[in-house]
């Protein structure tokens, strides 16, 4: 049995939710998500407590995939809820001298000590807000805003020497100390 698999999901006022044979689809203040649901887990919405309930069949509860897959879709929809009403948001921070970046179109260019600017495409559904040095990611979707918060970072990784790249605002960058010259 999955402990979070079993969990009702609760669904706010301001989110609406529809519910297929085909899988779930929110609509909520930041934007709307659909999902398409595994086919050993069904998906259940009740009317009258506001809630989303996670079930599968009895015969294959036990086995692997199916508990994996039970917990997973709840923990989807939970986000996906979370998502429609509040967002996600991811912050970067781009340390370095003269370094930066800038919001062209639906292109985000950085400057991060390469001879040349490197540009990457925002993907549809996520945001991006440049100011100088601080870059941030954010939409309804908690996997879009991630992977492409993870892209940009991956285009300079901060180093331990110096500290300079792309790190996130709340990531603690462990410094080295270097050479040491004449002892």
């Amino acid at each position: 049995m999955s402990r979070v698999g079993k969990k009702p999901v609760s669904i706010p006022s301001k989110v609406k939710v529809t519910v297929n044979d085909s899988g779930v689809s929110m609509e909520g203040p930041k934007g709307s998500l659909a999902l398409a649901a595994h086919p050993r887990v069904k998906v259940g919405f009740g009317e009258d407590e506001k809630s989303l309930a996670v079930t599968v069949d009895e015969t294959s509860a036990t086995e692997r995939e199916t508990k994996a897959m039970w917990g997973t879709t709840r923990a989807l929809l939970s986000n996906m809820v979370e998502g429609v009403l509040n967002g996600y948001e991811r912050k970067l921070e781009i340390v370095g001298v003269g370094w930066g970046g800038e919001l062209q179109g639906q292109k985000l260019k950085l400057n991060v000590g390469y001879a040349n600017p490197v540009f990457l495409d925002v993907p549809q559904g996520v945001n991006v807000d440049v100011q100088k040095t601080i870059v941030t990611v954010t939409g309804p979707d908690k996997q879009s805003v991630g992977q492409f918060a993870a892209e940009v970072r991956g285009v300079r990784p901060p180093e331990p020497y110096n500290g300079k790249g792309v790190k996130y605002a709340n990531e603690v960058i462990r410094r080295k100390e270097g050479k040491k010259f004449g002892a």
